[in-house]
């Protein structure tokens, strides 16, 4: 837990662990990522809040800080479509309901998802991860 006098602390600590320098829009931005929870952001919403917050910083500056913090672990990107991406505090095993109608991601524990088989993956290369995205529509009966 931060105390007042050191709001950036587990920031700090969190960019230092990971292997990147903490400069200011790296902190500035990982405080607006992480100090809520887990959460799918895309860099657009993030540019957005980052400038609420009167923070200086470019969108070209929030993508190349986003696709950093994935390289070093602190994210997962999830693509749902060509040119949309979110970016996933929750690094952990876990999959996705995208509810196209309102662009929303949902997280799904891993458990919850049951895959019979994979295919062998291709020679010199392993399986590093499984990503299941289950696109929901909305449901014309309920309206």
């Amino acid at each position: 837990m931060s105390s007042p006098s050191r709001p950036f602390k587990p920031v700090l600590d969190r960019l230092k662990k990971a292997g990147l320098r903490p400069t200011r829009q790296r902190l500035g931005l990982a405080r607006l990522l992480f100090s809520t929870g887990d959460r799918h952001v895309t860099a657009e919403q993030l540019f957005g809040e980052a400038s609420a917050a009167d923070m200086p910083v470019s969108l070209a500056t929030v993508y190349n800080t986003l696709h950093q913090f994935t390289a070093a672990g602190l994210l997962r990107e999830v693509v749902v479509e060509a040119g949309r991406s979110y970016f996933d505090t929750n690094v952990h095993d876990h999959h996705h309901f995208f509810h196209e109608h309102t662009g929303q991601l949902q997280d799904i524990p891993g458990t919850s998802v049951a895959l019979a088989a994979l295919p062998e993956a291709p020679p010199g290369t392993r399986v590093a991860r499984v990503d299941i995205i289950i696109r929901l529509s909305a449901d014309r009966a309920a309206d």
